[in-house]
C-alpha cells in the first residue's frame, strides 16, 4: 500500500483489476503479487527494521527479506513505481530488476512497514497467504504519478483518498485491510502489532501479532 499526503487527506494508490481476470475480476486492489524465486536472491540496499522482520518471521515461512523484495518487486511491475536507494548491483541482475540496476538503484526494504497479514479461507477457488506493507511515496525514486513504465495487470491506477476508497469495488479483505492501514497512519504509521486473519484451519482464527 503505497500512501501520500494531500491537501485532502491522505491518499491510496489502487488499480483496477481486469473484467476477464481469473482472480477478482473488475475489483479495486493495491500493487501486489507472488513471491518469484529469484526474490531470495535479491541484494536489498535497505533492511527492513527489525521488529518488521521479527513479526514477518514469527510464524515461520519466508524470510523477511525475500517478502520485501516481492513487494517492491511488484510495486515496480504494476505500477512502474520505485523504491529504491542508490547502490551497486553485485552481478548480473534477473530480468525482473534490470531497471533497477539500469537506474543504479538497489531495493529499499526500511520504505516498508508491515501492517497485515491475511490466509484466504479453504474452498476458495484460490488461495493466498498475503502481507500487506505500508510504504510512503515520498520514497519512490521519480514522479509518483508517473505510471509510465507500468505493466497492464492493473488499469486505472490512481491515487484515491481513503475517505472515498471504500465507495470503489473492492474485495472485502481490501476493505479490512483499507481500514486498519488508515488507522495506522492516524497513529504515526508504526502499528503496536499486526492483524492477522488466519483462516488456513477449517475454523477462522483473528490474532495480533505483537
Amino acid at each position: 500500500m503505497l500512501v501520500r499526503d494531500h491537501a485532502d487527506g491522505p491518499q491510496v494508490l489502487m488499480g483496477q483489476r481486469g473484467a476477464s481476470a481469473a482472480f477478482m475480476p473488475d475489483k479495486f486492489v493495491f500493487p501486489g503479487g507472488a513471491v518469484d524465486p529469484d526474490d531470495a536472491q535479491v541484494p536489498l540496499g535497505t533492511d527492513l527494521s527489525p521488529l518488521c522482520t521479527a513479526r514477518l518471521e514469527a510464524e515461520g515461512g519466508m524470510r523477511a527479506a525475500t517478502l520485501a523484495a516481492a513487494a517492491i518487486r511488484e510495486l515496480w511491475e504494476e505500477t512502474g513505481l520505485m523504491l529504491g536507494t542508490p547502490g551497486v548491483w553485485p552481478g548480473p541482475p534477473h530480468p525482473d530488476w534490470a531497471q533497477f540496476a539500469a537506474r543504479g538503484m538497489l531495493p529499499a526494504a526500511d520504505a516498508l512497514t508491515f501492517v497485515f497479514r491475511a490466509i484466504t479461507p479453504p474452498g476458495r477457488p484460490r488461495r493466498f497467504d498475503a502481507r500487506f506493507f505500508l510504504a510512503d511515496a515520498t520514497r519512490v525514486q521519480g514522479d509518483p504519478t508517473d505510471f509510465s513504465a507500468a505493466c497492464e495487470e492493473l488499469s486505472h491506477l490512481q491515487w484515491v483518498p481513503f475517505s472515498t476508497a471504500r465507495h470503489l469495488n473492492l474485495p472485502f479483505i481490501t476493505e479490512v485491510v483499507l481500514a486498519e492501514a488508515e488507522a495506522c497512519l492516524r497513529d504515526g504509521g508504526k502499528p503496536d502489532s499486526v492483524p492477522f486473519f488466519d483462516n488456513a484451519q477449517e475454523r477462522s482464527e483473528f490474532r495480533r501479532i505483537a
